[in-house]
């Protein structure tokens, strides 16, 4: 599963990451008109004016005995999906402790364990009032779709000139903390 999602990032497979990234982008920009429902029951409904033609054609061509009654989409019929109580298991485990973990640390935040991190915390959730106040949730998830598919190619092909960046940022920094 990582791995397809890395090979889906780097744009290894062009196809299925155009098709995955366009997806993406025209779905999530489409919710800015219409909901989440909508949206959803427009996709099925375009899937089934691809499906149902089909499938009728092949119901055609087994009555006219040209083709020996097979499913167009048996393949995605048997494909079991399924999760066994193991792997139901495991990822509830997963979820809880993910949940655990960020009750924890905003419980820790919030009742100033660390006045450091708190202080952060406190900078963070300011900056990001601005940051709401320009822009709504569904842009900051459509820049972040993008960012996603776009920052770590750009790492990959610039990553002699982000690195001497970087190190002459850290010198700055380094200096600045001299003084």
């Amino acid at each position: 599963m990582a791995t397809k999602l890395v090979d889906l990032v780097y744009w290894r497979s062009m196809r299925w990451t155009g098709v995955v990234f366009t997806g993406l982008v025209i779905g999530l920009a489409s919710q800015f008109q219409l909901s989440a429902i909508t949206v959803l029951s427009h996709v099925c409904l375009g899937v089934m004016c691809v499906t149902f033609p089909l499938r009728l054609y092949y119901k055609l061509l087994e009555l006219l005995r040209w083709n020996p009654g097979v499913h167009p989409f048996q393949s995605y019929l048997d494909n079991d999906s399924t999760l066994t109580d193991k792997d139901t298991v495991m990822l509830v485990e997963e979820a809880v402790l993910l949940i655990a973990f960020a009750v924890t640390e905003i419980k820790r935040l919030l009742f100033i364990d660390s006045m450091i991190d708190s202080i952060k915390f406190v900078v963070l959730l300011y900056l990001l009032t601005y940051i709401g106040v320009l822009t709504n949730g569904l842009t900051l998830v459509i820049t972040a779709v993008i960012a996603v598919f776009s920052l770590p190619l750009l790492y990959k092909k610039q990553q002699v000139r982000m690195r001497r960046m970087v190190r002459a940022i850290k010198a700055f920094v380094k200096r600045i903390k001299n003084l």
